[in-house]
């Protein structure tokens, strides 16, 4: 055994609500827990829910953060450690181990991945250079600096027409373009964005490069039917394009299915024993808080059992 390895029942990868819940879960149910979370607070998603949250049963919050200073106090209260800003050298699932790069390792007899999803990006040229230049990370919080600016916005999902009806009251101009005809949107955001004169749809169509000086400037497209290249003047670049599951770690170890989601069975465990998988990591139909917090209470019971501790 290595000197700095430090053994708990169970090692939760990952601090977003489904982790903070498993951590809670692990308390109740007398389980020693350790989360190793990469970002240098806990929270996750959390953060980027700057929209009402309406759809939790039982309670209606402002926003992420206000879930997540009730989660916090709750969680006070509970017996686990935290462990934030971290870089993970190696995991070992059939072990369930964790070995750190500051060479620190932490072991257990289970192990809860929720490493969650993070936005899809385009992959263009520009993308990089225009981070926080003009291309913005949440739209909510960048309303301010839209004001008689000309906003475009990639998707045709109901992030990205949320964010466009939301928007256009800011902004002097928001563009949609979206690769397809047909939108996933729901209906209800789709009717809002069409019977707004602030708002043009750009469809079938590819955003190709993004260029500028200092800032955002202007995209290159293509016409997906006639590839046709034309240039739109922006100022502003949201990019609501779908989301990806942080399963890099797992790719050879796990299985995963044809989106790279962790395939987990009723229980939440994945295809290695001791080893579960919970919120949006392996739940690609509904990323909900409801089903994060759901997946996390399950899971934590499968490990308590007799049948599984060993």
């Amino acid at each position: 055994m290595s000197i700095s390895e430090q053994r708990y029942d169970v090692i939760v990868l990952g601090g977003g609500p489904a982790g903070l819940s498993a951590a809670l879960w692990c308390s109740e149910l007398g389980l020693t827990s350790v989360i190793l979370d990469k970002q240098a607070r806990l929270g996750g998603q959390l953060h980027w829910i700057h929209v009402p949250i309406k759809n939790y049963p039982g309670i209606e919050l402002a926003n992420g953060a206000e879930y997540l200073e009730r989660l916090t106090t709750q969680l006070h209260s509970r017996k686990f450690e935290a462990r934030t800003s971290i870089e993970i050298d190696q995991v070992d699932v059939n072990q369930k181990r964790v070995v750190l790069r500051s060479g620190e390792v932490f072991a257990g007899r289970a192990m809860i991945i929720a490493t969650g999803v993070r936005r899809r990006k385009l992959g263009v040229e520009g993308e990089d250079k225009f981070l926080g230049r003009g291309i913005l990370q949440t739209g909510q919080t960048g309303r301010e600096e839209l004001r008689n600016k000309n906003l475009l916005i990639v998707g045709g999902g109901d992030a990205a027409f949320e964010n466009a009806s939301a928007l256009s009251s800011y902004a002097a101009k928001t563009y949609i373009v979206h690769r397809r005809e047909s939108f996933s949107a729901r209906p209800a955001f789709l009717e809002r964005v069409i019977k707004d004169p602030g708002i043009e749809i750009i469809t079938n169509s590819t955003v190709t490069s993004i260029s500028g000086g200092d800032r955002i400037e202007s995209v290159e497209y293509v016409n997906n039917k006639t590839g046709d290249l034309k240039f739109l003047s922006i100022d502003a670049l949201l990019v609501r394009i779908g989301v990806l599951p942080n399963t890099e770690l797992f790719r050879d170890e796990l299985d995963l299915d044809e989106k790279s989601y962790l395939r987990i069975d009723h229980t939440g465990k994945t295809s290695v024993d001791d080893v579960f998988a919970i919120g949006d990591v392996a739940n690609p139909i509904s990323p909900t808080i409801s089903t994060a917090i759901g997946t996390a209470a399950t899971v934590a019971k499968s490990i308590s059992s007799p049948l599984k501790i060993r």
